[in-house]
């Protein structure tokens, strides 16, 4: 992965597992400082920064991701393509890119923002608490999939038909529905009229 000064600050040269920083903001977006990733997710829970990237094929299928079972959070349900959160000072649209080509092994094409939606979602399992302000983006996946299995336990391609008949079996993130229905507008204008979307 290339060096930028983001990435410099999250990273550690002597071996030791880096402390992760996040960039928390006020209810407008505006940076107001950081927090280490672990305390800012804690109940209650500091406004901090993330981003949700949904990607379809070229059918117009959405690429849902099973979060792989080691994940301190929402470990092992489904979830929109991929989301995470930019380092301080990381542009969302790059941090985006970044994640999807680590968890994935992908670079996204006709990516585009689409639009931020805040949120406060605990999670009732692990006790964490997702408040957060969060960047959309849409685009396209048209290369075959290398995902990081300390990642990504599963992925699949569905329809809308096909997503509400998992959703209403499978467990999906706390945040999942929140963020589509944020980004439908522009999911709607990627994939076109007769997507379903």
């Amino acid at each position: 992965m290339p060096t930028t000064p983001a990435t410099a600050a999250n990273s550690s040269s002597n071996g030791a597992a880096p402390s992760i920083m996040l960039e928390l903001v006020d209810e407008n977006g505006s940076t107001i400082g950081t927090a280490e990733k672990l305390s800012a997710h804690q109940a209650p829970g500091q406004l901090h920064r993330a981003f949700s990237v949904f990607l379809f094929d070229e059918e117009g299928r959405l690429l849902l991701q099973r979060r792989a079972l080691g994940k301190y959070h929402s470990p092992g349900v489904w979830s929109n393509t991929c989301c995470g959160h930019p380092y301080p000072g990381e542009a969302p649209f790059t941090a985006a890119v970044r994640r999807v080509f680590e968890e994935l092994g992908v670079s996204p094409s006709l990516m585009a923002e689409a639009g931020t939606v805040r949120y406060n979602h605990p999670d009732p399992a692990s006790g964490l608490v997702e408040q957060e302000y969060n960047h959309l983006f849409v685009g396209m996946v048209q290369a075959p999939l290398r995902p990081d299995p300390a990642e990504v336990g599963e992925t699949a391609f569905v329809t809308a038909p096909e997503l509400a008949e998992r959703h209403a079996s499978a467990p999906f993130s706390a945040w999942f529905m929140t963020v589509l229905d944020a980004a439908r507008p522009a999911i709607k204008e990627l994939t076109g009229a007769t997507g379903g979307w």
